[in-house]
């Protein structure tokens, strides 16, 4: 009776240190989409929360996040490029339309099937420039949903 008790104490104990590990993240090739929250610009109402889509493909990422300045979106698409390394990611792009354009760069850490992003866009706008900080998450779809390879015939 002594031995079975013991050997419940181990596993429990061993359940527990393994779920109390965070969880590494499987970055796998696949579209993440999520929003970022963007600060108010002074030429904006309010801050932003807008879409952005990235596809991650053998280590090089490639992203699209929509624009709204007003009440429309904009029908220029900020675009950018990356990398992902390890658990990290790094994004670089950019936007611009007739009198505006911004500098953006994003960062963040994958936890599971997704990434929190932090970053800044340096907006300028009539010979002046605006930074402002930018923070939001992305994620992909659980595994059984993303497309298959099919095997070639």
């Amino acid at each position: 009776m002594l031995r079975t008790g013991h050997a419940t104490g181990v596993l429990v104990a061993a359940t527990i240190a393994a779920m109390s590990a965070p969880a590494a993240a499987e970055v796998l090739d696949a579209v993440y989409r999520g929003t970022l929250v963007c600060e108010k610009l002074p030429f904006t109402k309010m801050q932003m929360r807008e879409a952005i889509d990235v596809t991650i493909s053998g280590g090089a990422a490639r992203y699209n996040h929509v624009v709204r300045l007003r009440d429309k979106a904009s029908e220029v698409l900020e675009k950018g490029t990356g990398a992902v390394k390890g658990q990290n990611i790094e994004l670089q792009g950019s936007w611009k339309d007739e009198n505006r354009q911004y500098e953006a760069k994003y960062s963040g850490t994958f936890v599971r099937r997704s990434a929190q992003l932090k970053g800044t866009q340096s907006w300028t706008d009539g010979g002046k420039t605006v930074t402002r900080a930018c923070s939001g998450a992305i994620k992909r779809p659980l595994r059984p949903f993303l497309p298959r390879n099919k095997p070639a015939a």
